[in-house]
């Protein structure tokens, strides 16, 4: 019983911490999920609420972790941890058969789990819990309680300090699509793939067909069968993103940022009337001397053209605001504005708006030592 409660210890307490600080170090993030829920359950009211939740969510998982991993209060941590993994085995089953929000989060983005994958990661949780919660009078305490309530003040101040550091720069660790050093576009694509499914009229029978070969040309099959969908089978899916950048008159404009060959600037914002506006404001003079210079700068927003317009207007900002959905920014940078540098198609730099750089080191840290090659 000793070697079961030693290896739930572990097991817990890693999960745990890892879960914790995965999540934490991206307190954004998780605060777009937190939201999903909100919506899904049609509390919308408490929005404002979703960042405060996110830090305190996942210090309470990060800390909760420690305390079980290094055997602080055995008999408080069990019955804390009984009562977190019942309700989060509730809410994982409850999303497992109603599907109310596609991927909880509940290894932030470092890992993506399904629903059930989720649900069942809990109940094989909660057969170490168990252990945990039954030897809980039985284990001795290796600390007493200043020592034991010392170190958790200490753990839980440290990692409000890291989510407060991630939420106001950037995640330490970056586990999105567009984190630095990823090509953002498939030089060979491979051909998309589009299958039509056709119904029998009389029978009901259905049948599935690679486009374009099927019986069109077939007047007596054509008049027996009807189509009813289609599935698209896109193998270049692998690259991750969904970003599609559009004018305001509806034209695709994805491919010729991505791809710009040369330096180009994106800056994000998925809405442009709570983003810093100080920050765009600042942002304006570097992307003049960008501009001047012959790199690419380029704002991306979800926020309608009408209200971007106004802005632009009253910020003077000199550069192109284009339309992207409001997920796929958020993607991009954790920043409302942050920033994004590609040069052809590859990730090279991102920013938040407290870290945006001057031109001048921009131009140190990249444009003089590609000359000098």
């Amino acid at each position: 019983m000793r070697v079961l409660h030693f290896v739930s210890r572990i097991v817990v307490g890693v999960v745990f911490i890892f879960s914790g600080f995965v999540k934490g170090i991206d307190p954004l993030g998780m605060a777009y999920r937190i939201e999903d829920y909100f919506i899904a359950w049609n509390a919308q009211w408490m929005m404002p609420s979703a960042l405060t939740l996110s830090v305190l969510l996942s210090a309470m998982e990060f800390v909760l972790g420690v305390v079980i991993l290094l055997n602080l209060k055995p008999r408080i941590s069990a019955w804390m941890l009984l009562g977190v993994m019942t309700f989060f085995t509730a809410l994982t089953l409850n999303d497992a058969i109603y599907n109310p929000v596609p991927d909880c989060g509940c290894f932030g983005d470092a890992i993506k789990l399904t629903n059930w994958q989720t649900f069942y990661k809990n109940v094989f949780l909660m057969v170490f819990t168990i252990i945990l919660f039954a030897w809980r009078k039985k284990t001795k305490e290796k600390f007493g309680n200043v020592v034991s309530y010392g170190l958790i003040g200490v753990v839980l101040a440290s990692f409000f300090s890291l989510s407060i550091y991630c939420y106001r720069h950037l995640p330490l660790i970056d586990f999105m699509e567009w984190k630095v050093g990823n090509k953002m576009y498939n030089e060979d694509p491979l051909p998309v793939k589009y299958y039509l499914i056709y119904r029998n009229i009389e029978t009901g029978e259905t049948q599935e067909y690679l486009s374009p070969d099927y019986p069109y040309n077939d007047s007596v099959w054509m008049s027996q069968w009807e189509f009813v969908d289609q599935r698209i089978d896109d193998p270049n899916t692998f690259l991750g993103h969904d970003l599609q950048i559009m004018d305001t008159l509806g034209t695709d404009l994805t491919e010729t940022i991505i791809q710009h060959p040369d330096y180009q600037f994106i800056l994000t914002a998925w809405d442009l009337e709570k983003a810093n506006q100080q920050a765009l404001a600042d942002v304006n003079l570097f992307a003049e001397k960008v501009m001047a210079a012959g790199y690419g700068f380029v704002g991306v927003t979800s926020t309608l053209a009408v209200q971007t317009e106004v802005i632009r207007e009253k910020l003077g900002l000199k550069f192109d605001i284009l339309m992207a959905d409001d997920i796929a920014i958020k993607v991009m940078v954790r920043a409302n504005p942050g920033l994004l540098l590609l040069k052809d198609g590859v990730v090279i730099d991102k920013w938040h708006y407290n870290d945006f750089p001057t031109y001048e080191e921009f131009e140190k840290e990249y444009v003089k030592p590609a000359n000098s090659n």
